[in-house]
């Protein structure tokens, strides 16, 4: 944010946890045969095999300290039935701010203060490739920005950037308030699942993002085809006839059949459109005369998935919030009534500028990115045997910078559970406050991503409040941390207070 946010979550191997849940769900009873039996004992032997050779490593180099739990398991399922910071606060303690580990199938090495998330992102970045599953670059493309590194990644982000500078966003301000007045009446009175009609919200100022507001014929059928990607990215990437990934797949080939012609009747048209898809079919640069109709295609897609989940959880957690805390929701109420006194009496719409005199309410989202911290973490992997605080690095490990452990940690964020908006009355201290990453690989639309929060957030609360139904309390990981079953709340017109 990877409205959004931009920068992709690197999403871990998908080895023995998938499995083990795949597995663990089937009620199938079945005989142990000899084969079997031998089978199976084969197969414990390569994964212990593999283990031993993954955890290999220079002898006469000091590893960081930790535990790297039972072999190829290593301490996957702790880090998955624990809550995250007891997970990372626990082998902090016993550790330190740099400890090694073995999740997902991987040796990894965590690191948990400010300084040395810096190193890894930013000033020794070339030594740490962002990585990512095979299956997830199948599906989103491999020629999508977020798996490359170099000339070409630099070529594409200047392209996202440039689709996403404030002079550029400032104009969507309309059209993204459009989509908050036709979701709203929807809720009106009604129980909705607030973590799909957030979903909902974000996937549309997507497509305005990525395809800019020519709104071609071909968006319905694309919106169709991505939702079918969508329900097979975190399934287990078994391409059998089906199975959820193998219908991810097919889709994401029809998906890729649709852009095409998009791509190709965009580029026969004289006015190319906006959007990301408009700033493509316009670059010229050295390395190319023109980017291809792939390259255009995996970045589209690329972007819409990075744009989707993390901008919809996190506006689960600030109405969340909200509703927990009535003084802070009461009080951003007020600064709402005053920015709308001022467009009725200017008789115009909700501008940028508007937006730009929102002080508390943006800090309210600056909190949710803390206290939620949607990014727990990122994946890094060596690209070299790497010195690194005094301890070695193994080529090919991954490394993985606790954006939630540094967020939460007392020293920077006093009372770190606490919901407290005015903590941000002054800035962060450098490098501790990190919930779009950090370095080259940080999101280039955080902007627009705080832009379609505030948009939503000045209409929700002038016209609307919501009670939540159920049990409020909880948190559900999949794969981002958000309240249980989603928040379902009810919504209803707000009674305004006679004067």
């Amino acid at each position: 944010m990877q409205g959004f946010y931009y920068s992709l979550p690197a999403s871990p191997p998908q080895t023995f946890l998938a499995t083990f849940t795949t597995f663990q769900d089937c009620q199938v009873p079945f005989l142990i045969t000899p084969i079997l039996f031998f089978s199976l004992v084969l197969l414990l032997v390569v994964l212990l095999l593999l283990s031993i050779h993954q955890w290999r490593h220079p002898k006469d180099k000091l590893l960081p300290p930790g535990s790297m739990g039972w072999p190829y398991i290593g301490e996957t399922l702790k880090l998955y039935t624990e809550n995250p910071n007891s997970f990372f606060a626990n082998r902090q303690k016993r550790y330190g701010d740099i400890f090694k580990t073995h999740i997902l199938g991987c040796p990894c090495v965590m690191i948990s203060s400010p300084e040395a998330a810096r190193i890894v992102l930013v000033t020794k970045a070339d030594l740490f490739k962002p990585t990512y599953p095979p299956s997830k670059e199948k599906m989103i493309g491999p020629e999508a920005l977020f798996f490359h590194q170099g000339a070409y990644h630099s070529m594409l982000k200047k392209l996202v950037q440039a689709s996403f500078l404030p002079s550029v966003i400032r104009r969507s301000v309309t059209e993204i308030e459009q989509i908050v007045l036709k979701f709203l009446p929807s809720w009106e009175n009604t129980t909705i699942n607030t973590l799909q009609e957030m979903k909902r919200y974000a996937f549309d100022v997507a497509m305005i993002s990525a395809f800019g507001h020519k709104q071609d014929l071909e968006m319905k059928g694309i919106k169709q085809l991505y939702q079918c990607l969508e329900k097979g990215y975190n399934s287990m990437p078994l391409d059998l006839p089906g199975t959820p990934f193998h219908k991810a797949m097919k889709a994401r080939k029809l998906l890729n059949e649709t852009l095409r012609r998009l791509i190709q009747n965009r580029r026969e048209n004289e006015k190319q459109g906006g959007g990301l898809l408009g700033v493509m079919l316009e670059a010229k640069n050295q390395m190319v005369d023109q980017l291809s109709d792939s390259q255009i295609a995996d970045n589209l897609i690329g972007v819409i998935f990075a744009a989707h989940d993390t901008t919809a959880s996190v506006l689960t957690w600030v109405l969340k919030y909200l509703h927990d805390n009535g003084d802070i929701l009461e009080a951003v109420t007020r600064e709402q009534e005053g920015i709308q006194r001022k467009i009725i009496e200017a008789n115009h719409r909700l501008t940028w500028d508007d937006t730009r005199h929102m002080p508390l309410t943006t800090r309210v989202i600056q909190e949710t990115l803390r206290t939620a911290s949607i990014l727990s973490f990122t994946f890094r992997e060596a690209v070299q045997d790497v010195e690194f605080e005094g301890y070695c690095i193994p080529k090919g490990w991954k490394v993985l910078p606790l954006f939630r452990t540094i967020h939460h940690c007392a020293d920077f964020f006093p009372q770190p559970e606490k919901f407290d908006p005015s903590r941000f009355e002054v800035p962060p201290r450098p490098n501790t406050f990190m919930p779009f990453g950090n370095g080259v690989h940080s999101c280039p639309g955080s902007e627009l991503a705080k832009l379609e929060m505030l948009v939503l957030l000045h209409h929700l609360t002038t016209s609307y409040r919501w009670q939540a139904v159920g049990d409020k309390d909880g948190i559900q990981y999949g794969p981002f941390p958000v309240p249980k079953r989603g928040l379902p709340v009810k919504v209803s017109p707000r009674k305004i207070k006679a004067a």
